[in-house]
C-alpha cells in the first residue's frame, strides 16, 4: 500500500504525474483542483463559493477543502493507498490531514515534489489557459500571485515534511516520461 502526496507550484505536473504514478501504483489520484473545477462548472453552492477566491487568485479556506478531503479519503477505493494532489497546502492543512490519517489509522509513506522554475511555470500556465480553455491560468498576474502563495504556504509544510524524511525531490521539466522516469526512480530509493 503506497500513501502519498504530490506537491509543487501551479503548472509544475502534478495532475498528469498523478494520474500516471497512480496507475503504475494501483492507488487512486484525488485532486482537490478536479474537484473543486467540477463544484464551479456545475455552479453547486461550494463551486460558487470556490470560484471567488478561484478568480482573485486565492486559495480556497482550509474549512472547505478540509471537510471535502476527509470525506473522499474514506471512501472504499482510498483504502488501499492514494495519492493526493493539491492538498496539503500549508502548515495547517498538515496538520488537519494528520489528524485525518490518524483517525483512519494509516501513515503518509512519501511526499513528492515536482520543482520547475517560475518563468517556466508562467508559460506552461498561460499555455494552459489556451488549450484547456482554464480560465484561473489565463492572467499572468493571477498566475505569478499563485506561484508566491506556493512559497509562502506551501513551501514551509515541504520543509517540515523533509525533516521527516518523506519528501522525495524531482525536477519537473522536460517530457512527461521522462519527469514520470525520473518520479519511479525517486520512489524506489
Amino acid at each position: 500500500m503506497t500513501r502519498m502526496l504530490i506537491v509543487g507550484p501551479q503548472g509544475s505536473g502534478k495532475g498528469t504525474q498523478a494520474k500516471l504514478v497512480s496507475q503504475q501504483l494501483g492507488i487512486v489520484a484525488i485532486s482537490t483542483g478536479d474537484i473543486f473545477r467540477a463544484n464551479i462548472k456545475g455552479e453547486t453552492e461550494l463551486g460558487k463559493e470556490a470560484k471567488g477566491y478561484v478568480d482573485a487568485g486565492d486559495l480556497v479556506p482550509d474549512s472547505l477543502t478540509n471537510r471535502l478531503v476527509e470525506d473522499r479519503l474514506s471512501w472504499e477505493d482510498a483504502a488501499d493507498g492514494f495519492l493526493l494532489d493539491g492538498y496539503p497546502r500549508n502548515r495547517t492543512q498538515a496538520a488537519t490531514l494528520n489528524e485525518i490519517l490518524d483517525r483512519l489509522g494509516v501513515e503518509l509513506d512519501a511526499v513528492l515534489e515536482l520543482t520547475a522554475d517560475t518563468d517556466e511555470l508562467t508559460q506552461r500556465l498561460k499555455h494552459r489557459a489556451e488549450t484547456e480553455g482554464r480560465d484561473d491560468d489565463a492572467d499572468e498576474t493571477v498566475i505569478r500571485r499563485r506561484l508566491e502563495l506556493f512559497e509562502n504556504e506551501t513551501r514551509p509544510m515541504i520543509d517540515e515534511y523533509n525533516t521527516r524524511g518523506l519528501v522525495k525531490q524531482v525536477d519537473g521539466l522536460g517530457s512527461v516520461d521522462e519527469v514520470n522516469a525520473r518520479i519511479m526512480e525517486a520512489l524506489k530509493s
